[in-house]
């Protein structure tokens, strides 16, 4: 009996601390993206108020040459602490500013310019931060707009159909690497890539995954956890009546993708696309060996297609 007693014991620290230990053990991907010079970019400072909650916001705006009108983009960024010289970010931005698509690139909530708190927010609170810049395109008399619509990048991919859900004339919408399953089941699949990295048998992995999600992302940060841990798209995406296109990196270790597309391409609305790249992984990256480590090209090529071709209002 004491000996079970503390297999249990050991078993419970286990769960507990191995997904902090494997994330230690297991090698940084050194697949870096190359950077983009902030100061090689065509851009505007600018602000806008966030009124729902009281927020001064800032960000930049990129413009193509031309007298327009021209389709705009905000964009929607991951997780943690957005920074205006994010090389996965610019390299986006560029290729679609130069594709004749305007960009608002925002500070997210608590980072460079912007107000407010990213790390007490749940997922509705930073959606109004996004339609708070969509508000402030349509205001622009200066920029000729043809339409506005959002691309979601990794988190901003939950964020992006909400918004849609709420803006009745956005014109499209792209999820870039988002997910289409819940933060619990996101976190699930990360903890158990991370315990087979590590070596630990699927079986095991499977057991301490569940638990680590649970308890060690809890944890390090409860109260965002509790924000948005539950939180599904799904209803979002199905509720979506404009050109809708996500895209996926079958190597991705943050991402469910094969999970993500088979829920939405199960929603079998012909609005939604839906592509899986392979050889890449959760920054749509170029393969190894075929070229430059930035978004790569043909994911780059088909957003901007697909934004210039959709239903602009």
């Amino acid at each position: 009996m004491k000996r079970w007693r503390w297999s249990m014991v050991g078993l419970g620290l286990a769960v507990l601390f191995v997904p902090v230990l494997v994330r230690q053990l297991v090698p940084v991907e050194s697949r870096q993206l190359e950077r983009v010079a902030l100061s090689d970019t065509r851009h505007v400072e600018i602000t806008f108020q966030n009124r729902t909650q009281n927020l001064a916001l800032a960000g930049l705006l990129f413009v193509p040459e031309g007298d327009g009108p021209f389709p705009a983009a905000v964009v929607i960024h991951g997780s943690g602490t957005s920074r205006r010289d994010n090389g996965w970010y610019l390299t986006l931005t560029q290729h679609l500013q130069d594709s004749g698509i305007a960009v608002l690139l925002p500070d997210k909530r608590g980072s460079e310019k912007s107000e407010g708190n990213w790390r007490t927010s749940s997922f509705e609170d930073l959606a109004t931060d996004t339609r708070a810049a969509i508000e402030y395109l349509r205001q622009q008399k200066s920029v000729p707009i043809s339409g506005i619509g959002v691309i979601g990048m990794s988190q901003g991919g939950w964020i992006a159909p909400l918004v849609a859900s709420q803006e009745a004339d956005l014109a499209f919408l792209v999820s870039l690497v988002g997910s289409a399953v819940t933060p619990r089941e996101q976190l699930l699949y990360e903890e158990n890539y991370n315990l087979r990295q590590a070596g630990f048998l699927p079986g095991i992995s499977n057991v301490l995954a569940y638990a680590g999600s649970a308890n060690v992302r809890y944890l390090a940060q409860p109260e965002l956890y509790e924000l948005i841990v539950d939180y599904d798209p799904l209803p979002f995406w199905r509720s979506l009546s404009i050109d809708s296109l996500a895209l996926f990196g079958a190597d991705d270790t943050n991402v469910p993708s094969a999970e993500s597309a088979r829920r939405l391409v199960a929603l079998n609305n012909p609005r939604i696309q839906v592509k899986i790249y392979e050889g890449s992984g959760h920054a749509l990256e170029t393969p190894v060996g075929q070229g430059k480590r930035i978004i790569r090209k043909d994911a780059l090529e088909e957003i901007s297609v697909f934004i210039l071709e959709s239903d602009i209002k």
